[in-house]
């Protein structure tokens, strides 16, 4: 029994050790796997940046107290009937450090599709003040994703849950 034990918690401290894919679920399955596409580049007629703020954590009773979050950015395409173009998706800390880049290429969401990237409670790096930056892109300037932050947390009775929503930075 003991060897059993033993070679559990050996496991499990290995497992912990390698760094997961952000683009990957826990159990290493593609995220986008017959839902979003990646394409070489792209040169579309319409781009813009939008800020999303989320929280990793948030102050409870006081300064000296934090409640962790699980945070979710969620980018939805609107369009029933064209795409858009997602050419960045970067996360940063509170400090305004660049904690992790999620794209490598140019994400193809079709129309009505949509992404989501988790940040898991136990992952503290982004704090009270992190967000995520989505350089986005179209074939034409009406279309209007959505692109919220969406925080949860349970803790024995005890739940919260808020969200937030983008902002665009620069429409060019």
């Amino acid at each position: 029994m003991q060897k059993i034990c033993l070679l559990f918690f050996l496991a499990l401290t290995l497992n912990a050790c390698i760094e997961q894919n952000p683009n990957e679920t826990l159990e290493g399955a593609d995220l986008f796997e017959e839902k979003a596409y990646y394409l070489n580049q792209i040169d579309p007629s319409f781009r813009d940046t939008v800020y999303v703020p989320v929280y990793s954590d948030i102050y409870s009773g006081s300064r000296n107290m934090k409640y962790d979050l699980t945070a979710t950015l969620s980018i939805r395409n609107t369009s029933l009937t064209d795409s858009i173009f997602l050419e960045k998706i970067d996360y940063y800390n509170n400090d305004g450090l660049l904690v992790r880049s999620y794209v490598e290429g140019v994400l193809l969401l079709k129309p009505m599709q949509s992404v989501q990237y988790v940040i898991e409670k136990d992952d503290q790096e982004g704090g009270t003040g992190a967000n995520f930056i989505v350089c986005w892109g179209a074939n034409q300037n009406q279309l209007h994703p959505v692109m919220q932050g969406v925080m949860i947390s349970t803790e024995g009775q005890q739940g919260i849950s808020f969200l937030t929503e983008g902002v665009s930075i620069s429409r060019r």
